[in-house]
Formats: C-alpha cells, sequence, structure tokens
C-alpha cells in the first residue's frame, strides 16, 4: 500500500504536471495551425474549422483524464519497488513522465512537418 508521505508528494505535484500537459496541447495545436497554414496546398484534405477545435478540445479533456489515470501510477508503482530513497525515486519518475506526456501531443505536428519537409504530398489525407 502506497504511504500517506508519497500520495501527498504526488498530489502537490499534479497541478504543475497538469499545466505543463495544458500548456503542451496549446502549444503542439499552434503549431498544427501553423503546419496547416504554411503547407495548405499540400495538405487538401485538413481543414481547421469550429468543429475541429471543438473536437481536439474534448480530445483533450479525454486526454488528460487518461494521463491522469496514468500519473495516479506514480505512487502504485513506488509502493510496489519501495525504492531504498524515495525521494530520488519521485524526482526521476516525475520529471520522465512529463516529459513524455509533453511530447505525446507533439507527435502530430512533428510528423506533419517532417512528412511535408521529405516532400510528400496530401498529408492527413
Amino acid at each position: 500500500m502506497a504511504s500517506l508521505e508519497s500520495k501527498q508528494w504526488w498530489s502537490k505535484k499534479r497541478k504543475s504536471y497538469n499545466g505543463a500537459l495544458a500548456l503542451a496541447c496549446f502549444i503542439a495545436f499552434i503549431l498544427y495551425v501553423i503546419s496547416v497554414a504554411m503547407f495548405q496546398e499540400r495538405m487538401p484534405c485538413v481543414e481547421i474549422t469550429l468543429f475541429t477545435i471543438i473536437f481536439q478540445g474534448v480530445g483533450f479533456v479525454f486526454a488528460l483524464v487518461m494521463a491522469n489515470i496514468v500519473y495516479s501510477f506514480g505512487y502504485i508503482v513506488e509502493a510496489i519497488l519501495n525504492p531504498k530513497n524515495p525521494e530520488n525515486f519521485r524526482n526521476t519518475a516525475y520529471k520522465l513522465g512529463l516529459l513524455f506526456s509533453i511530447m505525446l501531443p507533439m507527435l502530430l505536428p512533428i510528423y506533419i512537418c517532417i512528412s511535408l519537409l521529405l516532400g510528400k504530398h496530401n498529408v492527413g489525407c
């Protein structure tokens, strides 16, 4: 069973985790919009409309819920592994998890940019 101290530590970090994830999603969306605007002629199937913005917003909320479920495994894994230096484990696990969570929303804009830079046409169709 996870200790109260462990649960409290992870709970304190959750707000900054969610803030960083929200910022990453916003930046990923802006990069997506810039990519579409710059290469619109090579992406004829892609449109940015109110519907797509709302759809992506709903997707973001779903992703945030899923990320928080995975985030909750932090103290569970700590309880299972029972590390000798829990503070070091927490800091390392938090940083790696945050880095992974921030990189996930960036995959789509990175994929689009790489595909377009490599000369692919009809990206997103």
